[in-house]
């Protein structure tokens, strides 16, 4: 698919004025893009677990319903956890979005195509599995129209955005992962997190 979308841009858009925005990040690529657009207490980059990303997402939208949740993920990992999006489809969290940076490569392990890539549709899937809303997005128009529904409309909500394959500079987050999680819940539950 044609696309003149780069990664970065998307996720720079994305998360502009994110104020209180929980933003789980899956591994790899879309980890440093986060940091890139600016490391926050209320980012959770994941530096492991391929696949999880939208279940952590759903975990955190079901917990904490008043409060928008932003997982930000690659196809190859999306692939990988196809069956997360039949859970959130069947529990319909209003408050979450998933956004699918879709470069059509295994960025991590040297650039080799993914199915989507060969026609795999993951914004059909999306669609079939009870999302409210799946958007396929290849231009600026309708990344403009992502930051409006990830920060203000009713979900579950997916989009599946198309970027150019490229590799880019490294932008890495904190590497320690209980430093990750205590920052984490200190920001979403306060000094009572330290207690718990």
């Amino acid at each position: 698919m044609k696309t003149n979308l780069h990664r970065r841009d998307v996720v720079n858009a994305l998360l502009a004025d994110r104020d209180d925005l929980m933003v789980i990040a899956g591994l790899g690529s879309t980890a440093w893009d986060i940091t890139a657009a600016g490391d926050h207490d209320l980012s959770f980059p994941l530096w492991g677990a391929m696949g999880s990303a939208a279940m952590i997402g759903l975990g955190l939208a079901l917990a904490k319903p008043r409060r928008r949740v932003l997982v930000i993920t690659g196809d190859g990992e999306m692939l990988m956890g196809l069956g997360s999006l039949a859970t959130i489809g069947v529990q319909k969290p209003a408050n979450l979005s998933v956004i699918v940076i879709d470069n059509e490569r295994y960025g991590e392990t040297g650039m080799q195509e993914t199915h989507t890539a060969s026609g795999v549709d993951l914004t059909l899937v999306a669609k079939g599995a009870g999302f409210r809303q799946a958007r396929l997005v290849t231009d600026r128009k309708g990344v403009d129209g992502l930051h409006r529904m990830v920060h203000g409309e009713a979900g579950p909500n997916f989009a599946q955005v198309k970027v150019v394959a490229e590799k880019i500079p490294l932008v890495l987050p904190p590497r320690e992962g209980a430093l990750l999680k205590a920052r984490f819940r200190r920001a979403l539950i306060g000094p009572a997190a330290d207690a718990l």
